[in-house]
């Protein structure tokens, strides 16, 4: 889709082109609704650089905000607010629990949850982390990482990667290495991944998001389960399944 719409917990709108208004960029929710506030921040609540990663946040209420979670005021208050909660000379930021990416011209990628996290050679990692040093790469249009089980480390990182349409492709191997070797710069060794498969297409809802759940029934050997009626277009699957570079 060229317009990937974020939505977040209130089930509105809040990032997405205006028709006839927003340019579109494949893969990108765009720029935020007008009235709607927000930015891609770090731990601490300094701004992201442009194309740096970082934790999605909505600087101020909007309508229709949800208040609470019914019946339990205590959990809305951890889930959302307690990451940048209100204090003197801040007034509290609304975490979405995604990690994202601004470029140079304000449209705002949505890399995937950041509470998505895995073990590898007893380290945690979030794989939001992983896609965001991939997608970083020149040449990289969109990235997704899942884990695959393994005897030694626990869990192993697997890369689906899409890539621009102008990327050279004459040698893939030594493109899936310099992968590998960027993200271990960008984040650590530890954080390389084990596998790099080049892809057409990834498994897509019809509004835009990451089915990693295939991803991961795939690269662990299992049969595709479950609902995949809002799978966008079935055929990417055919793809995946052999793992075949483009």
């Amino acid at each position: 889709m060229s317009d990937r719409r974020h939505v977040v917990a209130t089930g509105a709108i809040m990032i997405a082109p205006i028709p006839g208004a927003t340019a579109t960029k494949p893969g990108t929710a765009t720029r935020p609704l007008p009235g709607v506030h927000v930015d891609v921040v770090r731990r601490d609540g300094t701004p992201c650089g442009a194309n740096e990663g970082g934790l999605l946040v909505v600087q101020h209420p909007w309508p229709s905000m949800a208040r609470t979670i019914v019946g339990n005021d205590e959990r809305y208050k951890q889930a959302y607010w307690s990451d940048f909660p209100k204090r003197k000379g801040h007034p509290g930021w609304y975490f979405t629990g995604d990690g994202a990416r601004k470029d140079n011209d304000g449209y705002i990628w949505i890399i995937g949850r950041v509470d998505d996290v895995v073990n590898v050679s007893g380290h945690r990692l979030g794989t939001a982390e992983v896609e965001s040093a991939i997608v970083s790469f020149p040449g990289v249009a969109e990235a997704a990482v899942v884990a695959r089980p393994d005897e030694i480390k626990g869990s192993a990182l697997v890369a689906f990667v899409t890539l621009k349409a102008n990327t050279e492709r004459s040698d893939l191997s030594a493109l899936k290495e310099r992968i590998r070797q960027h993200v271990a710069a960008e984040i650590g060794h530890i954080a390389k991944p084990d596998d790099v498969r080049f892809a057409e297409a990834l498994p897509k809802t019809r509004s835009g998001k990451i089915m990693r759940r295939l991803l991961r029934e795939v690269v662990s050997g299992q049969t595709v389960s479950g609902d995949t009626t809002t799978l966008e277009d079935l055929s990417v699957l055919e793809g995946l399944r052999g793992g075949d570079d483009e």
